[in-house]
């Protein structure tokens, strides 16, 4: 009977798995100030007040743009004061407009996905198309069921849609 040598495989790291190899860093805990910060900012209602405030901002802004866009001055009409005035006016009310359905349409989204978050103690895309879907109907909902059905449908897909595309770019 003859025997076959047997190789044995060696186990020992080559340089390159060494390099790639990162530092084992220590898990850190949170401070105090941090815990009572996410704790604060979990609560549900000051999380919509603040989208709120920050959906204003941004349609104030966005207001402010769009209005300076409209130009429905007639040139004969008008002198140069009468015109800027016009402009000022035409850029606030758009402005106000823009402000007050920002601000509304942040905070009706923002409570509506803090408590279906917290209801069904998951954070996935179902929790934003259904904030969505109550955004869109509470924002169309003086047109009638048709309109309010059809802001649910869009607005919904609209959220989705942009939640993908965000979690695509992370």
């Amino acid at each position: 009977m003859s025997s076959s040598p047997v190789k044995e495989s060696q186990n020992t790291p080559t340089s390159s798995q060494e390099a790639e190899k990162k530092p084992i860093e220590p898990i850190r805990l949170p401070t105090v100030e941090e815990v009572r910060g996410q704790d604060i900012w979990n609560n549900c209602a000051i999380r919509s007040v603040a989208s709120g405030i920050m959906g204003g901002g941004l349609g104030l802004a966005m207001g402010l743009f769009l209005g300076s866009l409209d130009t429905h001055i007639l040139d004969d009409e008008m002198t140069s004061k009468q015109k800027i005035v016009y402009q000022a006016k035409q850029m606030g009310r758009r402005s106000w407009s823009s402000c007050k359905t920002f601000a509304v349409m942040g905070l009706i989204f923002s409570a509506a996905e803090c408590v279906v978050e917290k209801a069904r103690a998951k954070h996935d895309i179902a929790n934003t198309a259904v904030a969505g879907c109550v955004t869109g109907g509470a924002l169309s909902a003086r047109g009638g069921p048709k309109a309010a059905c059809a802001g649910c449908a869009g607005f919904a897909a609209f959220s989705v849609v942009i939640e993908k595309f965000l979690e695509r770019m992370n």
